[in-house]
């Protein structure tokens, strides 16, 4: 290996680091959660095995006994060596704790009251009401919101407690007191019944379709052209300002949009002297929603291929204009056979990079409608964002989020692909004829 092939090697390890961390590795985590029912309920990482009383009503109907359930989920209190070794931990009286074990290990009481009137009645009873009502805590058997680190610890528990369960229902009860994440794929199901998945799937393509197409190609091609018949000191200006929405900051940007929008903005500012009623035109209809959520987003695009298209234009050779001038063209010609043809290689750039972008970005939607009125420009990047971090509810879905996010991946390899035969890539890249 030469010399200046090592070289490259060295220069370009860190670039190759940097996606590795940044890249690959959020990719291949989000599918890994995919798989998976992590939620703040579960948490991240392993969990334990609890009876709730909520477990023990949901499986009243999945065909357990309500008497067996009734005794799992009740209160008792049993002289066992495991609640004697608890009481002598605590420093309960030894002489107490050894009457209990020779003459009444293995009794059971059903509530508190019958076994403290029973403890009155020893020998080496304790010997104040303090010290019994601290002493008859230690003998407490109850199986719920107690937290058993292992499945083995939960069933020994399960038969200490000599319930009537097979062992098929101690299995199945088992697997439903699971606290902890368990791989799955219900996310991926769960998608396919939910309603609101083709509500935000059906947002999502109005949104890039209609964002793409009028603002990050189509009236950024015409703010390019237009710019490139100014004069060469108005162009510069007008180019400048059309930057501001992509330099500005999303906060400030969204803002000043609302400021344009909200109950007291501008528009009402200026439209109530005339008769019009003041509302807040961001979120009033589902339809002016949409119109802002599309002006806002495609305002930041337009400038990007604004600025990319007019370098491409300038880029033109020159004597192919003055020739075209010569020949008779006017302007619509000289865009149409000259400018457009050699902006294949910009627009398809711009519409593949707008277009994933479009799908995985969400901030401004974020700060200015936040998927509203309503659900109606729910998009599927902001869906996953509600549902892995941050809803109404509190328990966020780590791996139905991580699911969602998944699929635009998924989307936006399949568009790319789409886009190069669209754009006949493979030609674009073909090495020229004079060079064969």
């Amino acid at each position: 290996m030469s010399l200046s092939a090592k070289l490259g090697y060295v220069f370009i390890a860190p670039a190759l680091v940097l996606v590795a961390v940044f890249f690959l590795t959020p990719v291949l985590l989000t599918g890994i959660f995919s798989f998976t029912n992590m939620s703040t309920a579960t948490g991240i990482t392993g969990g334990a095995y609890q009876i709730t009383p909520s477990l023990l009503r949901d499986l009243s109907d999945q065909g357990f006994e309500k008497a067996t359930l009734d005794s799992i989920g009740s209160e008792s209190y049993q002289i066992a060596k495991a609640t004697l070794q608890i009481a002598r931990e605590a420093g309960a009286e030894p002489s107490l704790l050894a009457e209990l074990e020779e003459e009444h290990l293995g009794q059971n009481f059903t509530s508190r009251r019958e076994f403290e009137r029973f403890l009155k009645k020893l020998q080496n009873r304790p010997r104040s009401t303090r010290e019994l009502k601290s002493t008859s805590p230690h003998f407490r058997k109850s199986l719920i919101n107690e937290r058993f680190e292992t499945e083995k610890d939960l069933k020994a528990a399960l038969t200490e407690l000599q319930t009537k369960l097979t062992p098929d229902q101690i299995n199945k009860l088992s697997q439903a007191a699971y606290t902890g994440w368990v791989w799955t794929t219900d996310n991926f199901y769960k998608m396919t019944i939910l309603p609101e998945t083709k509500q935000i799937l059906f947002n999502t393509i109005i949104y890039v379709t209609f964002t793409l197409l009028l603002f990050n190609v189509g009236f950024a091609l015409f703010l390019a052209i237009a710019t490139f018949y100014l004069p060469k000191g108005q162009a510069g200006i007008f180019r400048a300002l059309w930057l501001l929405p992509r330099i500005s900051p999303s906060v400030l940007y969204v803002v000043l949009w609302k400021w344009l929008t909200w109950d007291t903005g501008f528009l009402n500012a200026i439209l109530n002297p005339l008769g019009v009623a003041q509302r807040n035109w961001m979120l009033d209809t589902t339809l002016n929603a949409w119109v802002f959520v599309v002006l806002i987003n495609g305002f930041i695009g337009a400038s990007m291929g604004m600025i990319l298209f007019s370098s491409a234009i300038t880029a033109i050779p020159k004597p192919l204009l003055y020739a075209s001038e010569v020949d008779g063209a006017n302007r619509w010609q000289q865009i149409r056979f000259i400018i457009l043809p050699q902006l294949k290689w910009p627009i398809l750039f711009v519409t593949v990079y707008q277009c994933l972008s479009l799908l995985t970005s969400f901030e401004q939607i974020l700060l200015s409608t936040d998927g509203g009125p309503g659900s109606t420009t729910e998009v599927w990047a902001l869906a996953a964002y509600h549902n892995a971090l941050d809803n109404y509810w509190g328990n966020l879905q780590y791996g139905y989020g991580a699911a969602l996010a998944l699929v635009l991946v998924v989307i936006g390899v399949i568009m790319s692909f789409i886009f190069l035969r669209f754009f006949r890539f493979q030609e674009l890249v073909r090495q020229p004829r004079i060079e064969q």
